[in-house]
């Protein structure tokens, strides 16, 4: 049997068919469009799939279930993504509208619940029961899998790691309120504070990567000029890594999983992340090495998380 997986973003829908390997035999996209009426976009997640299917020569008939990972708040019970604003979605009830166009299950996650499923079904976390995965990017998802399985909270709206207090009264954050993990260790938090640093400190090297021009920061040009030796740039990550790592240290005391995740842009720094955060855990976690203490490691599977592990919703 197959299953297909879908990845709704706000720029494109993804979506493959998956086997009983994990593996993806084929996978398409099409933009969203997101403005449209949600019929709309939803006819269009039912006619990528089939398509799809058509391209691989098999039917319906063996195709086991249909999973979606949408972003913002997502009713998964009762199918309904309650509230996303990337599409100005409310009480949208993707699950019943998109099952109108199959005859097997469909089930619906919030999209960082996805690509945490699709780690330990297939990547970094594969035969690991219990994982967390943050996702670092323009916000910062979370994504709790417990004895192999999606994390939802007794209603909508759990496991939103990003959204938990890390510095009361701190920086605003864009749910409304202040000091939030999202506010400090997402990609955005840190190219907010390598600008303010880089300004600072004209000489700093991080100006001369810019090109001089603040507009061109990235989540790479701090670590590339920490490791350069620029004193300014070392202050920005040692920074960041202090605040990601009181949020991971946080959500060991919690969950105390096998393994922690981490995902977008900023882990291509690989080891110069990894490495000080697993030490840094180590210290700061409840009981410290008296007590299991998870590895912090990266992602692996990149834009296939999400297909597989909404693959894996059914």
């Amino acid at each position: 049997m197959y299953r297909a997986g879908i990845d709704l973003g706000g720029t494109n829908i993804k979506a493959g068919i998956v086997d009983e390997n994990q593996r993806i035999l084929i996978e398409d996209s099409v933009p969203t469009r997101a403005k449209r009426p949600y019929q709309e976009v939803i006819k269009d997640m039912a006619e990528l799939v089939k398509k799809l299917l058509a391209q691989l020569g098999i039917g319906e008939d063996v195709l086991a279930g249909v999973g979606v990972g949408s972003p913002g708040t997502v009713d998964a019970a009762k199918g309904v993504v309650l509230y996303s604003n990337n599409f100005d979605w409310e009480n949208v009830p993707l699950a019943a509208e998109l099952g109108a166009y199959f005859s097997c299950p469909v089930g619906i996650s919030n999209d960082a619940n996805c690509a945490a499923l699709g780690e330990v079904k297939a990547g970094a976390a594969k035969k690991i029961a219990n994982a967390i995965l943050l996702t670092l990017g323009t916000g910062v998802g979370g994504g709790v899998i417990i004895d192999g399985k999606v994390f939802e909270g007794a209603h909508a709206g759990g496991a939103e790691l990003g959204h938990t207090s890390l510095i009361f009264g701190g920086e605003a954050c864009t749910c409304g309120r202040k000091g939030c993990v999202e506010a400090y260790v997402s990609a955005t938090a840190l190219i907010r504070d390598a600008k303010r640093a880089a300004e600072k400190h004209p000489a700093s090297k991080m100006n001369e990567l810019c090109g001089g021009d603040l507009t061109n920061m990235n989540g790479k040009i701090p670590f590339d000029a920490a490791w350069d030796g620029d004193t300014a740039a070392k202050e920005v990550v040692e920074n960041y890594i202090t605040y990601l790592g009181e949020a991971i240290a946080n959500f060991v005391n919690i969950f105390r999983p096998d393994v922690i995740l981490l995902s977008g842009g900023v882990c291509n720094q690989g080891e110069k992340l990894t490495k000080p955060l697993s030490l840094y855990i180590k210290d700061k976690c409840f009981a410290k090495e008296r007590a299991f203490v998870p590895e912090v490691k990266c992602a692996i599977l990149g834009n296939s998380a999400g297909i597989i592990g909404a693959a894996n919703l059914i």
